[in-house]
């Protein structure tokens, strides 16, 4: 059966559920009571909740598909922004698909998991089963895309590495269980929900978890299955034998009971074969069950893989159609909630003997402090004593100092007595010594002046120290007072702060709920901010739509711009084709290969001489000019003017539709309305040198289509272009008619026709130019023309020695295979890689040189495919190896 790896990760959860659950239900284990419950996820956005979503993954191109498909288009064309992939089978036939998601072959592992797996995973863990598969081909990347470990790089982690770590990041060690297997992912943990009859819902802003009437708790279980496929591919192209054909024979019969059981589902059928391989058993719940799923379809850009890349398209497509029933899986947990309550007990009893410790602890602390106190109180009172008795024998000398001033104060009185006696006897003998008394008498006054003056000093000092007595009284009772508080103090302050204690324990058990209440609050905050965060994204849509509207709006006013543009030029300009200063504004360029840009910056740099041609060259800037023509004329009328008898009618008609003919969405209204058949006239009857520069431009740029190439062989279009070729010398004549041919080499059908009609002869007659831009052209032809020859002869279509090589080309590619432009070597050197996968050219590889030239290719060619080409075209061919024997021989 078809192999498939994935692994099993169950995460139950067993979180509180209930707070008033008694002693004796934790004890009670009774078994597990299931039910299950068919609600969908709440964040799925899919107008079908359980339809099948579907991923398409886009492969790079790897050196395999460089190798046959250098020159081809991709056959896959992703349109991400539309979610929608076109498939080309050819270039006109293509088909468009839808898809959930489409990946280019540049997204990121990352991006690749969020819209993929993500999802599912985030539903899984919500209880939901869930499945990411991976579908397609072998070699499109399905493992790399699942299962990629990224051991170098992180950033290329698989689907499998980032679920298995988004599913740990959101388990819990102490409420979630994770097992893994092989072969599925079991996600099982408790439910949160809305309350409603046995679902939880807001209660005083706290989050009640799940649970039933009797305070059960509700387990959720889920499994992830990752399932990487084994690729299914086309025997014959595998070339399997032996053991790997039998089981390449086994993985391709599970994989069409797989794509039946998918057919059944999406036509609705009452029978699902299910029962038909191990594989569709295994998924039974992925496709039509009660699992989330996604589906990732990888494919390759190779067109040589069509069919396999469309049966891989429709696979998916036809899984789109599939519709499971989503299913929530609910489970009564009573051995849970006993282990739960078991550990709660346990977890209040640890904490009520922490609390105690914690108060005994704040006890002894008290203790410590209160002693600390005690000793702080006796030294102040020592350190206060000491000042009072300071104090006191300051207060003592104070008063001594007093008493003496009072008796050197009484010595001065008496002394003033004996004076004032003296004065008296001396008044008696005032006749006898009047002279001296006057003198004795003033000399009496000042001392008594004096001595008057030091009395009243020596009262206010007397007095300043009574009042300092007295402050020094007043401070010893406060100091007094102040001790008898402190004591008083000390001893309230050691029973309030006991009571302090106690209310801080009564807080600390207040803080405690109120924390568990604030927690409850921060949830429902939560669960709000995510109701709000939807409402923001549905304004976001709306402003998304508004944008789109004002987008819609511009395009509109856009187009009435041009419209406005195009009628003054109607009012300004005459469009005449005959107009002859059209002539002035075209002639000299080279078309073809040119866009209609090309035609107007040549012209820039001449003088405007009126004002009429301002306005068109203005028109030429703004990129308009040739639709102008085509919306003012009409295709037919323009065609029409090919055949016209008036050269310079035709030249201008010819310049018009060479630069229609550049874009892809003309070249078909051309060819319809008869434009190639008046190019191709043009060519064989004018003899105008600008009429067949531009005319072969024109068909140059017609023949990048693979249907115009065989239009262009079959109405003489080759034989046209060699006359062209052998006629003119003008270089950008020949690089028109030798990028013609070359594209024309690039159609394998067609190679007969350009040999007969000389379109390889004149291709290699070219070379005479010496012209870059020319041999570029040549160059780019041989490689077409030997790839597709190649080819043919790999498959059977054709046999024998290269045309290339019968008309000399093998020398002239040998000889310029080193020349300065890039673009000419490499495409001479895959031209000469595809020569020499020929059997038949090996002789003239020999004997030219060639095979010394593919050594060099294979080792210094700058383009790595090219280098693996070249190894592989010597390994391949026995001559060759033994040529390069020799010449290891020869140079010994």
């Amino acid at each position: 059966m078809a192999s498939n790896s994935a692994f099993r990760t169950s995460l139950r959860s067993e979180r509180q559920t209930s707070a008033k659950t008694n002693s004796s239900s934790v004890r009670s284990k009774p078994p597990y009571s299931k039910r299950s419950n068919l609600r969908p996820p709440s964040n799925n956005q899919d107008p079908v909740p359980g339809r099948v979503r579907v991923a398409v993954r886009l492969r790079p191109r790897n050196a395999e598909d460089l190798l046959y498909d250098s020159d081809f288009a991709d056959c896959v064309e992703l349109q991400p922004e539309l979610k929608r992939l076109i498939l080309r089978k050819n270039y006109w036939s293509s088909e468009s698909f839808k898809f959930d998601e489409v990946l280019t072959d540049s997204a990121s592992q990352r991006r690749v998991y969020d819209v993929v797996a993500k999802p599912v995973v985030e539903s899984v863990l919500g209880g939901y089963n869930g499945t990411v598969m991976a579908y397609g081909q072998t070699g499109t990347g399905k493992t790399y895309t699942i299962g990629h470990l990224g051991k170098n790089d992180q950033s290329e982690r698989g689907i499998m590495v980032r679920a298995l770590e988004d599913i740990i990041a959101a388990s819990s060690p102490e409420s979630d269980t994770v097992a893994i297997s092989y072969l599925e992912v079991y996600i099982q943990r408790s439910a949160k929900g809305k309350e409603n009859n046995d679902v939880s819902g807001h209660e005083n802003g706290n989050t009640v978890h799940l649970h039933s009437s009797n305070g059960v708790p509700i387990v959720l279980k889920s499994k992830l299955l990752i399932v990487d496929l084994a690729g299914s591919e086309r025997i014959d192209k595998s070339g399997s034998e032996g053991h790997t054909l039998d089981e390449a024979k086994s993985i391709n019969l599970s994989l069409t009971s797989l794509g039946k059981c998918i057919n059944a589902l999406a036509e609705n059928s009452p029978h699902i074969p299910t029962r038909d391989s191990k594989l569709t058993r295994l998924l039974r719940d992925s496709f039509g069950g009660s699992a989330r799923t996604s589906l990732i379809i990888t494919i390759g850009p190779s067109a040589r893989h069509h069919a396999e890349t469309a049966s891989t398209i429709m696979f998916g497509q036809r899984a789109m159609k599939v519709i499971n029933m989503v299913n929530l899986k609910e489970e009564f947990d009573y051995e849970s909630l006993c282990r739960k309550l078991e550990h709660q007990v346990d977890s209040l009893t640890a904490d009520m003997e922490r609390q105690r410790q914690l108060r005994d602890k704040d006890i002894e602390q008290i203790e410590k402090k209160l002693k600390e106190c005690q000793n702080s109180f006796g030294e102040s009172e020592k350190s206060f004593s000491a000042k009072c008795q300071l104090l006191e024998e300051e207060n003592i000398r104070l008063e001594m100092e007093i008493k003496n001033m009072i008796e050197t104060l009484n010595l001065e009185k008496d002394r003033n007595n004996l004076l004032s006696g003296e004065v008296a006897r001396m008044e008696q003998n005032k006749e006898q010594h009047q002279h001296e008394s006057s003198t004795y008498q003033k000399v009496l006054a000042d001392t008594t002046q004096m001595y008057e003056k030091k009395i009243t000093e020596l009262i206010k000092q007397i007095e300043n120290e009574y009042a300092r007595s007295d402050g020094a009284q007043e401070q010893l009772a406060e100091a007094k007072k102040v001790i008898s508080d402190q004591q008083k103090s000390l001893q309230m302050k050691g029973q309030k702060e006991m009571d302090v204690l106690g209310m801080k324990l009564q807080e600390m058990n207040q803080l405690h709920e109120i924390a568990v209440n604030e927690l409850q609050c921060l949830k429902t905050e939560n669960r709000e901010l995510l109701s709000g965060k939807a409402i923001l994204y549905d304004e976001l849509q709306a402003l998304r739509q508004k944008l789109s509207d004002e987008e819609k709006k511009r395009m509109f006013l856009e187009d009435e711009i041009v419209k406005l543009k195009i009628i003054v030029f109607d009012n300004n300009i005459d469009l005449e084709v005959k107009r002859p200063n059209m002539k002035d504004d075209f002639d000299g360029v080279p078309l073809g290969l040119r866009s209609p840009m090309s035609l107007l910056k040549s012209n820039q740099s001449r003088e405007i001489i009126s004002g009429q041609r301002a306005s068109i060259a203005k028109i030429f800037e703004e990129g308009i000019f040739f639709h102008v023509i085509l919306w003012k004329f009409g295709l037919q009328k323009i065609l029409a003017s090919l055949r016209s008898k008036d050269l310079d009618v035709q030249i201008h008609a010819v310049k018009v539709v060479a630069n229609l003919a550049a874009e892809d969405s003309n070249q078909e209204k051309i060819v319809e309305e008869g434009g190639l058949d008046a190019l191709l006239m043009l060519l064989g009857s004018s003899d105008n040198a600008t009429i067949h520069r531009v005319a072969s431009g024109a068909i140059a740029n017609l023949a990048m289509n693979e249907m115009n190439q065989g239009l262009i062989a079959s109405k003489g279009g080759i034989r046209l272009l060699a006359n062209i070729a052998s006629k003119t010398d003008d270089p950008q004549t020949l690089r028109m008619v030798a990028g013609a041919i070359a594209n024309l080499c690039g159609n394998e059908k067609i190679h007969v026709m350009l040999k007969e009609d000389g379109g390889t002869k004149a291709l290699l007659g070219m070379l005479r130019s010496g012209h870059s831009e020319i041999i570029g052209q040549i160059a780019r032809g041989m490689a077409n023309f030997a790839k597709c020859e190649t080819r043919g002869i790999n498959r059977g279509h054709k046999k024998g020695r290269s045309v290339l090589i019968a008309d000399g080309a093998l020398t002239w590619m040998i000889a310029n295979s080193s020349t300065t432009s890039a673009s000419t070597r490499r495409h001479i050197e895959l031209a000469l890689c595809h020569l020499a996968q020929n059997e038949e050219n090996a002789e003239d590889f020999i004997s030219s040189g060639a095979v010394k030239e593919l050594v060099h290719i294979s080792h210094d060619s700058p383009k790595e495919d090219l280098r693996n080409l070249a190894k592989k075209t010597l390994n391949k061919n026995p001559l060759f190896l033994a040529e390069m024997q020799i010449a290891r021989k020869n140079q010994q």
